[in-house]
């Protein structure tokens, strides 16, 4: 059957501005309730668990999630859910190690943990650097997937898609800050749980209802090779470097630590992480089924001529078994995920521009609530036109590896500092930016030194690095040097303050 991918889809473009619509009107109405900066930054903390949930699901189940797993499953089997595992296994770490702290302890970003019983200014420097290498990676790749999916999904330039994402994006955060974002989330995580379960419970009809008929077709045809792991990672190693990264990465995440701070308390920021965690689980194991039904129902030959990375498996899927309308409608969903998690990752950028470096570094932390506003409406226009740059000048590049980077830098730069911060009382300022900026640098260089880049990208004949993910080498070296730094030139205040942060740390705000 020839696809109708790559022509203009009157039902996606439909559903494409429906979208839009609904959610503009959202920010217009949140705009009217965005007057200080804590209900730009944190919605007011008015958020409850159920909807700080769906949300949390909404900007952690981005276009790599729903189209790049698909993809790997289809083209890999069994070996791409490690991919799932590795996203949903990081969520009980966030429930039972860093949401009650960064609830009880900060205001808009992770930097206020961090930074609570240590010297301000160089470790918000510190790790303003770190949030704002996370987020440039991942809208690098957001932005980029963005202009191929309407490229061949709407039929407009990759340039246009790029310039309407950003625009889009600029509009929500600019206007109506987190509360527009949190709704946004939501609409989106509903989209995408109702769009995916649908089109599972429609290759599941093809097959009886039996998801184990299912991987029957898949082995008769493909062999049993696609039912047992070791096709796309084969080096055990590399397996666990890679599962270190997606499970500590995501309790390093900006975008997704921010949303704790928009919920009234420490107890429902665990509920909503047991919401987020049952969604997204949820979410996983469909993509397990579209990968599965991609591989029989579209074919690997097939899926590759569309895209080599696979990444347009759900949509063709989508088109085989409920036609051009239903492929409209998973290509308007799939847009709509991307736009929410551009706004998402935004939003945390921009917080670590203004908040963490302007109010607090520049100003010192005495700032006018207007003034913050403005640096903060100033920063969003800032990183708007900075991913829209970003995603036409990698126009045509392979950027899958740089969702993994990003998570990759997330545990090794954030998320040892917080921990230290948060459990370990020697643990000092300088500790905190040699860990952090090492966990940043390390992760940098040794994924250039990758067999990715090395090989896949340049072309050589081997890499210097032998791991595709530097997990298991960086997030124990940001450990190690936080610890020996600290150990080397202890420092009396962070001490002194070790009692004050645990009171808070259990206790909340007085």
């Amino acid at each position: 059957m020839a696809s109708a991918l790559g022509t203009p889809n009157p039902v996606a473009i439909a559903f494409f501005f429906l979208f839009i619509a609904a959610t503009l009107g959202i920010t217009w109405w949140a705009a009217r309730r965005t007057h200080t900066a804590e209900q730009f930054y944190a919605a007011g903390r008015t958020i409850t668990g159920l909807q700080n949930g769906l949300a949390l699901a909404g900007d952690y189940m981005s276009a790599a999630s729903f189209l790049g797993i698909a993809g790997l499953v289809a083209l890999s089997g069994f070996d791409g859910l490690i991919y799932s595992i590795g996203f949903l296994v990081g969520w009980p770490i966030v429930m039972f190690l860093i949401a009650e702290p960064l609830r009880n302890l900060g205001r808009y970003t992770f930097s206020d943990v961090v930074a609570y019983r240590l010297r301000q200014t160089p470790v918000r420097v510190a790790a303003a650097c770190g949030t704002l290498a996370v987020v440039a990676f991942y809208l690098i790749a957001q932005m980029v997937g963005a202009g191929n999916l309407i490229r061949l999904l709407f039929g407009l330039s990759y340039e246009t898609a790029v310039l309407i994402v950003g625009a889009v994006m600029m509009a929500y955060v600019l206007f109506g800050g987190m509360i527009a974002t949190t709704w946004v989330q939501i609409v989106k995580a509903v989209l995408l749980l109702g769009g995916a379960f649908l089109l599972a419970v429609m290759v599941l009809l093809r097959f009886g209802g039996s998801p184990l008929a299912l991987f029957d077709a898949a082995a008769t045809r493909y062999g049993a090779a696609v039912l047992a792991p070791g096709q796309l990672v084969s080096d055990p190693l590399d397996a666990v470097s890679l599962g270190l990264a997606l499970m500590l990465g995501t309790a390093g995440l900006p975008h997704i630590l921010m949303r704790f701070y928009t919920v009234p308390d420490a107890r429902t920021a665990r509920t909503s992480v047991t919401y987020a965690t049952a969604f997204i689980g949820f979410f996983y194991l469909l993509t397990f089924i579209l990968g599965f039904g991609a591989m029989v129902l579209v074919g690997q030959d097939a899926i590759r001529a569309v895209d080599k990375g696979g990444n347009m498996a759900a949509p063709l899927l989508a088109e085989v078994v409920g036609g051009t309308g239903f492929l409209g409608f998973i290509a308007a969903v799939a847009f709509a995920t991307i736009l929410a998690v551009v706004a998402g990752l935004t939003l945390s950028g921009a917080a670590a521009l203004s908040h963490d470096l302007w109010v607090n570094v520049v100003r010192a932390g005495d700032a006018p609530e207007a003034e913050q506003l403005r640096v903060a409406r100033g920063a969003t226009v800032a990183l708007g036109l900075f991913s829209i740059g970003l995603g036409i000048a990698f126009k045509g590049q392979n950027v899958a590896y740089m969702v993994g980077l990003a998570f990759a830098i997330a545990a090794s730069a954030n998320f040892p500092a917080l921990v230290l911060a948060v459990f370990w009382r020697p643990f000092t300022t300088r500790g905190a930016q040699a860990s952090m900026f090492t966990g940043a640098a390390a992760a940098l260089v040794l994924i250039y030194l990758s067999p990715t880049i090395q090989v896949q990208m340049l072309g050589r004949a081997e890499a210097l690095f032998p791991l595709r993910n530097p997990g298991l080498v960086t997030i124990p070296l940001a450990f190690v040097v936080g610890i020996a730094v600290s150990l080397l030139a202890p420092e009396r205040q962070a001490d002194e303050g070790f009692p004050a942060l645990q009171h808070r740390l259990h206790m909340g705000a007085d």
